[in-house]
C-alpha cells in the first residue's frame, strides 16, 4: 500500500501536461500512474482537474537565522514558503550573525534552523575576500554554490573586485561548484548615489536613476567573461533587465555553463509602484519599465532562467521608514532595501502566466527543472519522476486571492505584495510526502519536516 495517492490532476512537466495519477511511499515518487489507475494508499487527494507541479525551488532566500532573527527566522520564513507553494529554499550566507563563510559556520546555522524547518533547505555559501581558503570545505559540506557581490553590500559582508572574481572562480571551477553573483558594477552604483546626492535628486526617480541597467550589464558581462576563460560554473542572481538577460542567453548559447534566475517581483511589479509607492518597492537592482518586465517574460518561456526566486529580504517597518541599527533614514537611498516575497511569489508569478497565457510548462522548466539542475540537486528534486522527492504543489488556476498582512506568516508582516489581487495559486504544497499546507495554511504539526539537502557531487 502507498503512503499517498494523489489522483485526477493535470501533471505537469517542463515538456507537457497530462492527465493523471501519482503514487508516494517514503517520500518518494514511487509510481506515475495513467487515469483511472488508482492503487490503495493510506491517503488520499483528489486533485480534480488541477495542476500538480514538482515543487518550486526558492533559488534565493534571506531567512537571517541565526543573528537577525528579529527580521525573520526559519520556522516563519519556511512556513511563509510552505504556504505559499515552494518545497525547497535555497538561503543566501549574508544577513547572518556571522556571515557563512566556514565549514564550522555551517554546522552551527544548520543546527540552529534544521528543528523548524516546514521545507526542505540548502545554503549558499558565502564568497568574501578573505576566505578563498574555506571554499572547499564548504563544498564538502554541500553548499550548492557560493554567492559574492559586485556592487556594494553591507558592512558585515565585502565585495569582490574583477581580479577577486576571477581568483575565486578558478579555484572554484576544481572542485566544480558554482560561483554566484549580485551583479550591478560597484563603482558605477557609488558614482550614482554620489551624482543624485550633489543633485538633490533624493526622491524615488533619483534612487531609480541611481542604478541603471547599464551598471547591471557592465558586471554581468564581466561575469560571462570570467566564467568564459576559467571555466567555472556561475550564476547570476536577480536578474532584472530583458537586455541583461539576452547577453546570458547568447553566452549559453555559446556554451558558457552560466545559468540565471529572475524574481517574482521582476515579473509583477514596475518602477511606477516604487515611484508612486515608495519603500516597500525599494530593491536592488530596482524595479524595471512596464515594457522591461513585458520582455522578461520571454527569457522564461525560452529557458534562459533558473528559477523565479523571491529574493526574500526581510526587515521590520521601522527599516523601512524611521531607522536601521539605531541610524535615522533621511532620505530614500538610506532605506532598507528588499522585499518580502518568500509567501507570495508562486502565486503572484503563477496568476500573471495564467493572464499572459503562458504555459504551466514554462513554469516546471524554470522553477522546478532548471533550478533544481542548476544547483545540483536534480535527481532528487525538479521533476515528477519515480524515485524522486514527492516534492509538488498542486495549483487551482481557478482560485481567486487576495494578499493580505494578517496571511502571512513572516515575523514582520509587511511586504510589497499585500492588496496584490490575482487568479490561480497553490492550494496544497507537500514536501517528501508530507502535506505541509493546504489552502495557504500550514500545519503546524509539520514543523521541522524540512531536511538539509547537499549538492549532488
Amino acid at each position: 500500500m502507498y503512503d499517498l495517492l494523489i489522483k485526477n490532476g493535470k501533471i505537469v512537466t517542463k515538456d507537457d501536461i497530462r492527465d493523471g495519477n501519482i503514487a508516494v511511499c517514503g517520500g518518494k515518487i514511487a509510481a506515475v500512474l495513467s487515469p483511472g489507475v488508482e492503487p490503495e494508499a493510506a491517503k488520499v487527494v483528489d486533485a480534480n482537474g488541477m495542476y500538480i507541479m514538482a515543487g518550486p525551488i526558492d533559488t534565493h532566500a534571506h531567512l537571517n537565522d541565526p543573528g537577525y532573527e528579529w527580521r525573520e527566522d526559519y520556522e516563519h520564513g519556511t512556513a511563509g514558503a510552505a504556504a505559499g507553494g515552494y518545497t525547497t529554499i535555497i538561503d543566501m550566507p549574508l544577513q547572518n550573525e556571522p556571515a557563512m563563510t566556514t565549514a564550522d559556520l555551517l554546522e552551527i546555522k544548520k543546527d540552529k534552523v534544521d528543528p523548524n524547518a516546514y521545507v526542505d533547505y540548502c545554503f549558499w555559501g558565502g564568497l568574501i575576500p578573505t576566505n578563498f581558503a574555506d571554499l572547499k570545505g564548504l563544498d564538502e559540506k554541500g553548499v550548492v554554490a557560493f554567492k559574492s557581490f559586485i556592487g556594494p553590500v553591507s558592512p558585515d559582508y565585502s565585495s569582490l573586485n574583477y581580479g577577486e572574481v576571477y581568483e575565486a572562480m578558478q579555484i572554484i571551477k576544481e572542485f566544480g561548484g558554482r560561483a554566484g553573483f549580485h551583479c550591478e558594477d560597484f563603482q558605477m552604483i557609488k558614482n550614482g548615489e554620489k551624482r543624485m546626492k550633489e543633485a538633490g535628486r533624493y526622491d524615488w526617480r533619483g534612487f531609480l536613476d541611481s542604478r541603471t541597467p547599464a551598471a547591471e550589464m557592465v558586471a554581468t558581462l564581466a561575469v560571462i567573461e570570467c566564467a568564459r576563460e576559467t571555466g567555472c560554473k556561475a550564476h547570476i542572481c536577480h536578474v532584472s533587465h530583458p537586455d541583461v538577460a539576452q547577453k546570458i542567453k547568447e553566452a549559453q548559447q555559446e556554451g558558457v555553463d552560466i545559468t540565471a534566475e529572475t524574481c517574482s517581483h521582476y515579473l509583477v511589479f514596475t518602477e511606477d509602484d516604487t515611484l508612486e509607492k515608495g519603500p516597500l518597492f525599494k530593491c536592488a537592482p530596482p524595479l524595471r519599465t512596464k515594457a522591461d518586465v513585458d520582455r522578461m517574460w520571454d527569457y522564461v518561456v525560452d529557458g534562459t532562467f533558473s528559477g523565479i526566486a523571491s529574493d526574500h529580504s526581510p526587515c521590520s517597518y521601522d527599516e523601512k521608514y524611521n531607522e536601521i541599527l539605531g541610524q535615522k533614514i533621511n532620505n530614500v537611498f538610506d532605506v532598507w532595501g528588499g522585499i518580502s516575497g518568500i509567501q507570495s511569489g508562486v502565486q503572484a508569478t503563477v496568476s500573471e502566466a495564467l493572464r499572459r497565457g503562458i504555459p504551466m510548462t514554462a513554469l516546471a522548466r524554470c522553477m522546478s527543472y532548471n533550478a533544481a539542475k542548476a544547483f545540483g540537486i536534480y535527481g532528487r528534486k525538479g521533476d515528477i519522476l519515480p524515485g524522486f522527492d514527492a516534492d509538488l504543489i498542486i495549483i487551482d488556476p481557478a482560485k481567486e486571492w487576495e494578499i493580505t498582512a494578517d496571511s502571512l506568516y513572516y515575523v514582520n508582516k509587511i511586504s510589497a505584495f499585500v492588496g496584490l489581487k490575482g487568479k490561480g495559486m497553490p492550494v496544497m504544497t507537500i514536501v517528501r510526502g508530507n502535506i505541509v499546507a493546504e489552502n495557504g495554511c500550514i500545519d503546524e504539526s509539520k514543523k521541522g519536516v524540512g531536511e538539509y539537502v547537499s549538492r549532488i557531487h
